[in-house]
């Protein structure tokens, strides 16, 4: 064998104890690599882990989404253009996580040109894609939740749950016993009557005193109820003379605690408290009237002017209108319409009071079931 022989094949033998070592490293540490290959193809779910992060994100979207859609139904009636609602019907949340691992490797001859080898590859695809289903307001549904008026009883029940007399009762109706509210019609904003303010200001006084109370009696039909509102027994004489004014105002009988609640415009009874309770559309209608518009757009009659509100009745809601848009700490809910910002502030208790209300008033609307008549007590001697 001549040199040059001899070198070339302590070359090819160097070459192939470079591979040995490098193949037998790496099937040295396959066990290591399977563990790896296990940890990217085993069964995990991943449904559990979503839940805290989908649960939470998805509420607060739609919280706020519904906010935004009321506010931007409000700026709508305000300038007569129509009004919308979507409902979320549905939400599917379909998660797809798939994952692949490999690994090979080849020992050639002595005489192989490509000699050995190993290789090592894995992959991961992620997959985010939900289904959110819409079902507008149509038909029988606007109907019922946006048309009809809203059950006395109803109204009379949030009373009991802790909101305010005269908060419920502005946003909620009409009228009481012929004293008018502040409202809209005909494409006009009428003001509400002086003696409608004073009533609903002495009732929360005695709501406050615990001189009001609310119970439901349940009749021999197990759908059909009756609010009975009762006078308290440890009522104060200051109590008690503002019971006394309530009914002079309203017209009622100073003998006798107990009025029947009817849906009516007028009292046809005595004994009667005649309650014109509002539609959620005619809520609506009214609240729109707090909705603030360039004076531009009043000045080439896009929209109506609305009644001042006196300086002794707080208003229900304060929409404020910009330009440009309101920072996001500064504002509970904001949407653009017709080149203008309209948003509440955060720091307006009532108005987000207000819009949060509506919500649990559509879910009252909702019921599809019909109340009996309640009935009114007032404090009396």
């Amino acid at each position: 064998m001549t040199p040059r022989e001899t070198k070339r094949s302590k070359d090819a033998s160097s070459i192939r104890s470079w591979s040995a070592a490098v193949l037998g490293s790496a099937l040295f540490k396959f066990p290591t690599l399977l563990a790896l290959g296990a940890s990217l193809t085993g069964c995990r779910s991943l449904g559990p882990s979503t839940i805290r992060r989908d649960r939470v994100n998805y509420g607060d979207a739609i919280s706020d989404s519904w906010k935004e859609q009321v506010l931007r139904n409000l700026i709508k009636l305000r300038y007569m253009d129509t009004p919308m609602f979507l409902d979320i019907g549905q939400i599917v949340g379909g998660y797809t996580w798939q994952k692949s691992f490999n690994a090979g490797g080849q020992i050639s001859s002595e005489n192989a040109i490509q000699g050995n080898s190993a290789l090592i590859g894995g992959q991961g695809v992620y997959i985010d894609r939900p289904t959110i289903t819409y079902i507008p307001l149509t038909g029988d549904r606007f109907l019922r939740n946006l048309v009809e008026p809203v059950p006395p009883a109803a109204i009379f029940r949030l009373m009991q749950s802790g909101y305010a007399a005269d908060f419920v009762l502005t946003l909620g109706v009409d009228s009481l016993n012929g004293l008018r509210n502040r409202s809209f019609r005909g494409g006009k904003a009428i003001p509400a009557d002086p003696e409608f303010g004073r009533a609903l200001e002495l009732l929360r006084h005695i709501q406050e005193a615990g001189g009001v109370g609310l119970r439901t009696s349940m009749g021999t039909n197990k759908d059909l109820g009756a609010v009975i509102v009762l006078r308290q027994d440890n009522v104060s004489q200051d109590v008690t003379a503002e019971g006394l004014e309530v009914r002079r105002l309203l017209k009622l009988p100073e003998t006798g605690d107990r009025f029947n609640l009817v849906y009516s415009p007028l009292p046809a009874e005595p004994n009667e408290l005649a309650v014109g309770s509002r539609s959620l559309l005619q809520m609506m209608m009214a609240l729109a009237t707090y909705v603030e518009v360039p004076p531009k757009d009043i000045e080439e009659h896009r929209t109506v002017p609305v009644p001042e509100t006196s300086a002794q009745t707080q208003p229900l809601l304060r929409v404020h209108c910009s330009k440009s848009k309101p920072a996001d700490a500064d504002a509970f809910v904001a949407v653009d319409y017709r080149h203008h910002w309209y948003w509440v502030d955060d720091r307006d208790w009532n108005s987000k009071r207000t819009l949060s209300t509506m919500l649990f008033l559509f879910t009252l609307a909702d019921t599809g079931g019909q109340d009996r008549a309640p009935v009114l007590t007032i404090p009396t001697n």
